[in-house]
């Protein structure tokens, strides 16, 4: 995510880098390349202009300390302006009425359907009920993808496949929902492959038939300013709520996400990666200008762990860890846990100073495979006891899993690495994280 800006940002503050002071010359030519980099980036021009001018007055208005180098405070003042620039704060989602209603509009393409069923998946987990509506009439298989979803996620959809009024559906939707005491009913809506009166008038009378609490605006991230041009045209007609920024795992050059705010004027509520239905997060204006400049999302990760491991699970594994009673059913349930917090090599880069580390490393869940082939090849006794792996066992659970001796042997080597670190860890009572267990063993 944001790969090549954080590069292109990193080039250009490291001119302050041996500096020992901030000057009107040396912070001149540093602002210059910001500015060059937003805009390789996609942000709008004027947008751009204005975020450079404010980091270059507030540079010269700071005192340098003794303690912080001018670099470290041009990525300081940076980091703030880049996160008013997306709107200083997360912008909460409004979710009043009987049923509340959440109408979702977009183009064609630019990930509705999808994004439909990872918010109710999200509101699903908070413990509210909630209800998917197909009023997509036009796009070939639409309604079959949001009940593929519903049934995914556990949510009730309402289709009405041999209806074709848009208006219609929506209204026995809100009936149905109200009926069945759903909290909260979730619009579908029909996209084009561009803005054209037709859709316009189509999504403008559902907004007013179903006055909803929240009305979203999915735009793809991966068309960049294109998706900036969009969105304002659909506000003027709409005037949407908030903004939902999907693809941001793909070839992205972000100029969206940080001009967006600026143009339209409407917060960015979620943004979506991937294709799972958890891969979707709040949109928080900080942390992502901390994830662009390299630095990291901590809480986020935290959070992502919070929702994903469950609390008595987590307390019997620190028990095993304590007696030293890890075994390799552990491990794979950890793995399992791991992969349903998203990417990989997304959640790694939320790890200050692992985004630069990793940036041309191939880290994908992909890679979890061979390790969940080689340990579920394995015998339950094989698997609570793996002292007993000898060599003609190791030879049948490379078969099995269709990987080589080699594999097996490297990975019962991590594994009992890990097993001697947690030991060491425990006699020194520190042994606390079985995530961070798992992890540094995978590395």
């Amino acid at each position: 995510m944001f790969e090549s800006l954080n590069a292109r940002l990193d080039r250009a503050i490291k001119n302050l880098k041996g500096q020992g002071r901030i000057t009107e010359i040396n912070v001149a030519s540093t602002v210059k390349e910001i500015r060059k980099a937003l805009i390789e980036a996609d942000v709008n021009y004027k947008v751009a202009k204005e975020v450079t001018d404010k980091i270059r007055q507030e540079a010269l208005g700071r005192d340098v300390l003794i303690a912080v180098s001018p670099g470290q405070l041009l990525t300081k003042i940076v980091e703030e302006e880049l996160t008013r620039l997306m709107g200083g704060s997360q912008a909460p989602i409004n979710l009043t009425g009987n049923p509340a209603v959440v109408l979702v509009a977009g183009l064609q393409g630019s990930g509705k359907t999808t994004f439909s069923g990872k918010l109710a998946n999200m509101l699903k987990k908070q413990g509210k009920t909630v209800m998917l509506a197909a009023c997509d009439v036009y796009r070939p298989a639409a309604i079959d993808q949001l009940k593929v979803l519903g049934e995914q996620v556990g949510v009730e959809v309402y289709t009405e496949p041999d209806n074709k009024n848009p208006l219609q559906i929506a209204r026995n939707a809100v009936q149905q929902a109200r009926a069945t005491g759903k909290k909260v009913l979730i619009v579908d809506t029909a996209g084009r492959l561009a803005v054209d009166e037709e859709m316009m008038q189509e999504i403008e009378g559902l907004k007013k038939e179903l006055q909803p609490s929240e009305t979203l605006f999915v735009v793809d991230s991966m068309t960049g300013q294109d998706a900036v041009n969009t969105a304002k045209t659909f506000n003027e007609r709409l005037d949407f709520d908030g903004v939902v920024l999907t693809k941001l795992d793909g070839d992205t050059r972000g100029g969206a996400a940080l001009s967006i705010r600026t143009v339209v004027d409407k917060p960015i509520k979620f943004v979506s990666t991937g294709e799972k239905m958890e891969d979707i997060d709040l949109f928080h204006p900080d942390r992502m200008a901390s994830r662009i400049l390299g630095m990291g999302d901590v809480i986020s990760l935290v959070e992502k762990a919070q929702q994903t491991f469950d609390e008595e699970q987590a307390r019997k594994l620190q028990k095993k860890i304590r007696r030293n009673e890890f075994d390799l059913n552990d491990f794979l349930n950890q793995l399992e846990q791991i992969k349903k917090m998203g990417n990989f090599k997304d959640l790694v880069g939320m790890i200050p100073g692992m985004g630069k580390a990793i940036k041309d490393m191939d880290l994908d869940n992909e890679q979890f495979k061979p390790i969940e082939a080689i340990i579920k090849s394995m015998t339950p006794e094989e698997r609570a006891n793996p002292d007993i792996l000898n060599g003609s066992r190791r030879k049948r659970i490379a078969r099995g899993s269709g990987t080589s001796v080699q594999e097996v042997n490297s990975l019962m080597k991590q594994f009992a690495d890990m097993r001697k670190m947690m030991k060491m860890m425990n006699k020194k009572g520190g042994m606390r994280q079985g995530l961070a267990n798992l992890m540094g063993g995978l590395r």
